[in-house]
């Protein structure tokens, strides 16, 4: 539906709340200090614009609105009715802008600005705390909103604008994304301590074809890397559970509930023996994504420089 304006340059009962708050948000702040002041020529003296240009924004104003806002004495104006209920609500929406901009301005601070990061869960215990801690040695004050999900909700955030980067696996191949590939963690099949392999050190992943396994839900990277691995060992692994967490698993594991492929524990767990596989390759990689096109802040700019960095290193062995 196309909008049309009155001969007197207000909206017709046609026009919806966006047209009006278009029309009308660059003179609130006329309107918000000649209301202050009552007077015309001193307003305009204050906000350093032409008194000619803030009188013509005013009387469109009201031809806008439909409504006498002021009424004229000579220089000096005073707010009718209309106006001192009109004037209560600009002055909170400019002072909400006035909040957001101020946000805004910190947010992006090189010095103390903040920085929205995405991770997995299993790199919450360990990984990401040691790169806050490295990067923070050189900018102690950025400030970080932290989110942990598996991969695709995080990529859904970055998309979303929620999020400015994140470390994710497998690394994403998305027009809209740009990711560099940082690490490969080394994934371990998890057995119980009685589990007839538990004597092992290595083993060929096919020697567990008839095992019972625990998985993260489908949508989940390692869920879809430990179906993949199964496959290459030449079965379709038969599931008992699955799960949102990785630590979860490994507790199902030691309850004797099954058997999972996992990353390394940040801190060894009774009840269970990790294995290593030999066949097929059993590992994953890990890598940073971020919203392609989109400009970064200078705290942005420098996480990122300082996680590309880190690329071979970023895991302990």
């Amino acid at each position: 539906m196309v909008h049309q304006q009155s001969s007197q340059g207000r909206l017709s009962p046609s026009g919806d709340t966006r047209d009006m708050v278009m029309l009308l948000a660059p003179r609130l702040a006329h309107f918000a200090g000649v209301a202050r002041t009552e007077h015309v020529t001193r307003a305009a003296q204050e906000m350093q614009v032409p008194q000619s240009t803030l009188s013509r924004s005013l009387v469109r104003l009201e031809e806008d609105l439909g409504v006498d806002l002021f009424a004229r004495h000579g220089r000096t104006v005073s707010l009718t009715p209309a106006g001192r209920t009109f004037l209560a609500s600009v002055e909170r929406a400019l002072a909400e802008v006035g909040r957001a901009a101020e946000e805004v301005r910190a947010d992006a601070d090189p010095a103390t600005g903040k920085v929205a990061f995405g991770f997995l869960h299993t790199m919450g215990a360990e990984t990401v705390p040691g790169l806050l801690h490295a990067f923070r040695a050189d900018h102690p004050r950025i400030r970080f909103s932290l989110v942990q999900n598996y991969g695709e909700a995080m990529l859904e955030r970055l998309r979303a604008g929620e999020l400015d980067l994140c470390l994710t696996s497998p690394v994403p191949d998305a027009p809209d994304l740009v990711a560099r590939r940082l690490d490969e963690q080394k994934l371990r099949l998890v057995v119980p301590a009685d589990h007839r392999l538990a004597g092992r050190r290595r083993i060929r992943l096919a020697e567990a074809a008839d095992d019972t396994f625990v998985t993260l839900e489908p949508g989940y990277g390692l869920r879809r890397i430990t179906d993949d691995l199964c496959a290459q060992a030449g079965f379709r692994p038969r599931i008992a559970f699955e799960g949102e967490e990785a630590e979860t698993l490994r507790g199902l594991v030691a309850a004797g509930l099954g058997v999972a492929l996992l990353p390394p524990p940040a801190v060894p767990r009774p009840g269970v023996v990790e294995l290593s596989v030999t066949a097929p390759k059993a590992a994953r990689e890990i890598g940073v994504a971020w919203l392609a096109g989109r400009p970064d802040t200078p705290p942005v700019a420098a996480f990122k420089k300082f996680l590309l960095s880190k690329r071979g290193t970023l895991l302990p062995d």
